[in-house]
């Protein structure tokens, strides 16, 4: 029996399921690999200096660690050049991309959310987490509604007491 006094939680009576992108941030280091230093007056990358720096460098210190790898001066890189660092990087490094720490981080969301069974949010009303303490790149954002919109009932961004519909099923 149901009195006026009792409390509800119609949160938890909704049926709601909360995804939280948190849960798919992917630990470690993050460091940026920058050719700039390696560049002839910043301008120019010269075939035999940077041989010698990719055969001398210890890349032992990339170990377990997520590089985004770039050039921060406004210089035309050779392909080769990323091609060098990125197979000097690969026996250490945990992930390697071309491009700036956003650019990682986006990569790094993809690869945890590309592991997300859909099946399990079939029919169900799911809440996208909202606020946190770990900074998500929208496109995270964007892949889990992509990836949920043809399995879920309705879809939702912010919190369980307050919500923004994203997505309703017919």
């Amino acid at each position: 029996m149901v009195t006026d006094n009792e409390i509800k939680n119609k949160v938890a009576e909704s049926g709601i399921v909360t995804l939280n992108l948190e849960d798919f941030y992917t630990g470690g280091e993050r460091l940026v690999f920058d050719l700039k230093p390696l560049l002839f007056e910043e301008l120019v990358l010269k075939e035999k200096d940077f041989r010698q720096f990719i055969k001398d460098h210890d890349w032992s210190a990339y170990a377990g660690k997520h590089i985004a790898v770039t050039c921060t001066a406004d210089a035309i890189i050779p392909m080769w050049a990323y091609m060098l660092v990125s197979s000097s990087l690969t026996p250490y490094a945990a992930t390697i991309v071309v491009g700036d720490l956003e650019q990682l981080e986006t990569r790094l969301f993809m690869n945890a959310l590309s592991g997300v069974n859909t099946d399990a949010f079939r029919d169900k009303r799911v809440v996208i987490k909202g606020c946190g303490d770990i900074s998500i790149p929208v496109s995270a954002y964007t892949e889990i509604s992509r990836m949920l919109r043809p399995v879920v009932k309705s879809l939702m961004y912010g919190e369980p007491c307050s919500t923004v519909p994203v997505y309703k099923k017919n």
